[in-house]
């Protein structure tokens, strides 16, 4: 499961400022890479090992703003198309391991 994290929060006051600055450093530590400014993504190996992430994440809000929390699976992700300046981006594919 891919677990995103999207949010767009205020940055007019300092205070705001550093609690959004606060927020990224937060999901860089745990684990998350940025996609966009305001997204963040991170592999995990099924809804079960997303739970913890749900209260921890809830914990860490910012006192104002909007975030969101999105889990979809890894084949849904590797069906996203990207384009940086007019090119378009090859992903590539998570390895999974199976077992028999």
């Amino acid at each position: 499961m891919w677990m995103m994290v999207l949010f767009d929060l205020p940055v007019v006051e300092s205070d705001e400022r550093k609690a959004a600055t606060d927020f990224r450093n937060f999901l860089l530590d745990n684990g998350f890479a940025m996609v966009q400014y305001s997204i963040y993504i991170k592999l995990f190996s099924g809804k079960d090992a997303c739970e913890k992430y749900y209260k921890l994440i809830k914990n860490n809000l910012p006192p104002r703003g909007k975030v969101d929390i999105l889990t979809i699976t890894d084949k849904q992700y590797a069906n996203i198309i990207s384009y940086s300046s007019g090119e378009k981006i090859e992903k590539k594919q998570s390895e999974q391991l199976l077992l028999f």
